[in-house]
């Protein structure tokens, strides 16, 4: 349904004390392909590669090398337009506020309607019960909850076909976590959306059907979180404050 096939990325860095510009390979010729209609949660080490590829399949960043397939079509050199599109949606870590613009707004323009009734179904799916919340303007002044609620709204009123989430538990309370995972579930399993969760939360990679763990820009592992426990607790692969942390490796993993 989703395929990668051999793709790589590379940027230009200053190198070696002499403003010479050295190549950093971020992914390396990764290959996988996202069964339609599956719940995927990519973890790893920060700095491993994990957004950059959800960024990849959204084509925010240009492929240096290999394909990416949907649907049997190439989609390598399509626009971030096109590829939405197609069907293929990104939350953002920190969604983007914009002053002077409402919730109704941006949801009107991701729903292709402005009808009252389609627009309050939405919310209701995300846990949103006043119809005044859309009115709210999307900038400084809502919680980190609030934009959350937002952003899931207009990613679901795309219906997409695959649905990327770079991290979507930044910024809110731990009682949200709860409520936010089953939403995803829920809209994965009634509308057969190809779900991809870019997260260190335990939550998270508990529900998914797969999860990617991404280690120097390639997956190190593909399974279930049961077989990846052994892994993440195996100090001596760890390259990473977060993971080399008991605390926060209890927190995130166990």
């Amino acid at each position: 349904m989703l395929e990668l096939k051999n793709i790589s990325f590379r940027t230009r860095e200053l190198g070696g004390g002499a403003q010479s510009p050295a190549d950093r390979t971020i992914i390396h010729d990764l290959s996988f392909t996202f069964e339609s209609g599956r719940f995927y949660a990519i973890t790893g080490p920060n700095g491993s590669g994990k957004t950059t590829l959800a960024k990849l399949i959204m084509g925010i960043n240009e492929l240096t090398s290999g394909k990416i397939f949907f649907n049997g079509s190439d989609i390598s050199k399509l626009s971030i337009h096109e590829r939405s599109n197609a069907g293929i949606v990104y939350g953002f870590q920190h969604p983007a506020r914009f002053k002077g613009t409402t919730f109704r707004d941006l949801l009107s323009i991701a729903a292709g309607s402005d009808d009252e009734e389609k627009l309050g179904e939405i919310i209701s799916r995300v846990g949103v019960c006043s119809r005044n919340f859309l009115d709210k303007t999307v900038d400084s002044k809502l919680s980190g909850g609030e934009i959350k609620k937002i952003e899931l709204a207009t990613v679901i009123a795309k219906n997409p076909k695959v649905a990327i989430y770079d991290e979507p538990d930044t910024g809110i309370d731990l009682w949200t976590i709860g409520p936010m995972v089953e939403l995803l579930k829920r809209e994965q399993k009634e509308n057969k959306t190809t779900t991809i969760v870019v997260s260190h939360n335990k939550a998270f990679l508990e529900a998914a059907d797969t999860l990617l763990l991404i280690r120097d820009g390639k997956i190190g592992y593909s399974g279930d979180l049961a077989g990846a426990v052994p892994i993440l607790e195996d100090l001596s692969v760890c390259t990473f404050s977060e993971l080399c942390q008991g605390e926060v490796n209890a927190q995130c993993y166990r």
